[in-house]
């Protein structure tokens, strides 16, 4: 898996014109072509297991897990974030969850140049949003405030991805297809 989501243009996208940037919805543009599952999900046999049975979009608190592609549940960080709060796991029947004590996810956040910050104005509102205090502003005398990141802190909860006003904020996944 590549972290730049033109790269991974899966075909019946490519055919249905889905390669221009004009075209992509603001869910593809922050989150990729590949869809997030539901926290804690085991992707090596997801789709195997997994029945669309709905329990766990139903279950979810903050409504952030939607009917997919195929009817598979996936997760919709412009609806909100995750809170962990593990009714997911709790409500499926099927076996295609890795144990709550794991990482839940193994992405993280990019920030890209559409940044205000990047851009010379003041904006604050993803580190405001940021429960775990991965993005951080440090004062800088007669300037704006410097971001800084902690990526190892960030649990991938996508707070931060719907109150961005300039959509800078992207998911960036890690190679490692287990999670």
């Amino acid at each position: 898996m590549t972290n730049n989501p033109n790269q991974s243009l899966p075909r019946r996208n490519f055919l249905r014109g889905q390669f221009l940037d004009s075209l992509k919805s603001e869910k593809v543009s922050r989150q990729g072509y590949e869809p997030i599952r539901p926290p804690w999900a085991n992707l090596a046999n997801f789709l195997e297991k997994c029945t669309a049975c709905d329990n766990c979009i139903q279950a979810c608190e903050t409504s952030i897990i939607v009917k997919g592609a195929g009817g598979y549940p996936e997760v919709d960080f412009s609806k909100g974030e995750c809170t962990f709060c593990e009714k997911c796991v709790q409500s499926c029947e099927a076996d295609v969850f890795r144990a709550v004590s794991e990482e839940a996810w193994s992405h993280k956040i990019e920030i890209q140049d559409s940044c205000l910050l990047k851009q010379g104005t003041e904006c604050r509102s993803c580190g405001d949003s940021c429960e775990m205090r991965v993005i951080r502003f440090r004062p800088s005398l007669g300037g704006i405030a410097q971001m800084t990141l902690n990526l190892e802190s960030c649990n991938g909860c996508g707070a931060c991805l719907s109150v961005c006003p300039t959509s800078a904020i992207k998911i960036s996944r890690s190679n490692n297809t287990g999670k």
